[in-house]
């Protein structure tokens, strides 16, 4: 078994599940429903206390913000959903390019980028 985190580490982990659903919902000013449905198109997969019941983290009330906002503004659910699955896969992709080169320019005698 692994030792328990702090609770000033967790209170600082985006990853951490504090918020049940019913304070996670009144956060985002929708309804409980409205998570499920996130769960169910797998934006967002909540972690279960020992109780079973839903907890959510920080990042998923960020994601499940944005699902909304895209909702709000008439994108159905589905659609809204893969939206924010692709921004969240295009903005890993630039974070893991940025880092290939800070390490290629930091490497000596790697060749610089290619004229196009």
């Amino acid at each position: 078994m692994t030792p328990e985190k702090p609770l000033s580490d967790r209170l600082e982990d985006d990853d951490y599940p504090a918020y049940t659903m019913g304070r996670a919902a009144e956060m985002l000013g929708t309804t409980p429903g409205f998570l499920r449905a996130l769960g169910e198109a797998r934006l967002i997969t909540p972690l279960r206390s020992e109780g079973g019941h839903r907890r959510y983290s920080r990042y998923q009330l960020r994601v499940a913000a944005r699902a909304r906002e895209l909702v709000d503004r008439g994108t159905p659910i589905e659609a809204a959903c893969r939206i924010v699955i692709l921004e969240d896969q295009l903005e890993e992709a630039q974070r893991i390019n940025a880092e290939y080169r800070r390490a290629a320019n930091a490497t000596p005698g790697t060749p610089g980028p290619r004229p196009s």
